[in-house]
C-alpha cells in the first residue's frame, strides 16, 4: 500500500491528527521529517529525555556539538540541553507550515521538563518558564507531568501564555484534573487582560502503558473463566486480548 491510499491519511476525516513520539537529529538533517509530514501526514512531534538519550548515545551526528560544548567549558547537563534545544528548534521550524496552515491546531513539538521534577511544582514551572523563551517558537509545547504537584504548574504555565502537553496521565480523574488546570489558567490570563488565542494544550493519556499493565490480569481472569488457556501463557500468549484495556476503563 502506498502513501496515496494509506488509511492513515484519512484520520483527519475523523478529527484525528498523527503526532510522532520520536525525534532525532538524523530525521531533521536527512529530510525524513519533512517526508513524513507529506507522505504520512505527521502533524506534530513529542519528545522526552528517554527519546533524546537513545538519539544521542553513540550517534556521531552529535559529536561536533558535544566537542564544542566541552571546549566551551560547559557541564554535561548544559551540553545535553544545547543539543536538545537545537533539535527542538529545528523540528519546530520544519513543522511551522503545519502550524500556520491549521491556524495553531497542529504543528507542535513537545519538550519535557526533567522527570525528577514530577513532584516539584515550583521547579517544574521554573523550567517551563525558562524553556519557552529559550526555544522561542510559537509551536512549542512544554510537557508537564499530570501529577498532583504538576497541576498547579500546568495552570501557571497556561496563565503565563505557555502551551502545555500534559503527560503521565493514567486515570480519567487525572485527565479531568488537567483539563480544569488548563481552564483555570485560561481564566486567570483573561482576568489579567491577556490574549489566549494562541495558547494550546493536549493531554497525553497513556493507554498503551495501562494496557501493558492490565494484560496479564485480563489473561488471569480469562483462565479462571475457563476459556482453556494454558497456565504458561503470559501477556503475549493470547493475541485476542492485546489492546483491550479500554474495555476495563
Amino acid at each position: 500500500m502506498n502513501a496515496v491510499d494509506s488509511p492513515i491519511l484519512h484520520l483527519k476525516d475523523y478529527g484525528q491528527s498523527v503526532w510522532m513520539d520520536n525525534l532525532s537529529r538524523d530525521i531533521l538533517r536527512t529530510g525524513e521529517l519533512k517526508t513524513l509530514i507529506t507522505s504520512r501526514d505527521v502533524q506534530g512531534i513529542t519528545s522526552n529525555p528517554a527519546i533524546f538519550e537513545k538519539a544521542i548515545a553513540g550517534n556521531a551526528i552529535y559529536d561536533d556539538g558535544i566537542e564544542a560544548g566541552i571546549r566551551a567549558g560547559k557541564s554535561v547537563e548544559e551540553i545535553y540541553e544545547s543539543l536538545v534545544f537545537e533539535d527542538i528548534r529545528d523540528a519546530c521550524d520544519v513543522l511551522r507550515p503545519v502550524y500556520d496552515k491549521t491556524d495553531g491546531l497542529d504543528g507542535y513539538v513537545s519538550l519535557e521538563v526533567p522527570p525528577n521534577l514530577a513532584r516539584d511544582t515550583e521547579g517544574t514551572l521554573r523550567e517551563a518558564r525558562r524553556y519557552y523563551p529559550a526555544i522561542d517558537r510559537p509551536n512549542l509545547m512544554i510537557k508537564i507531568p499530570g501529577t498532583p504537584e504538576g497541576m498547579p504548574a500546568i495552570e501557571g504555565a497556561i496563565r503565563d501564555g505557555i502551551s502545555v502537553n500534559v503527560t503521565l496521565l493514567f486515570s480519567v480523574q487525572s485527565y479531568v484534573d488537567s483539563a480544569w488546570a488548563y481552564i483555570r489558567g485560561l481564566e486567570a490570563r483573561v482576568a489579567a487582560g491577556q490574549d489566549i488565542s494562541r495558547i494550546a494544550s493536549v493531554a497525553s493519556f497513556f493507554l498503551s502503558r495501562i494496557d501493558t499493565k492490565v494484560a496479564p490480569e485480563n489473561l488471569r481472569r480469562t483462565r479462571i473463566e475457563g476459556l482453556g488457556l494454558h497456565a504458561s501463557q503470559g501477556a503475549k500468549g493470547d493475541k485476542s486480548l492485546q489492546g483491550t484495556a479500554d474495555s476495563k476503563l
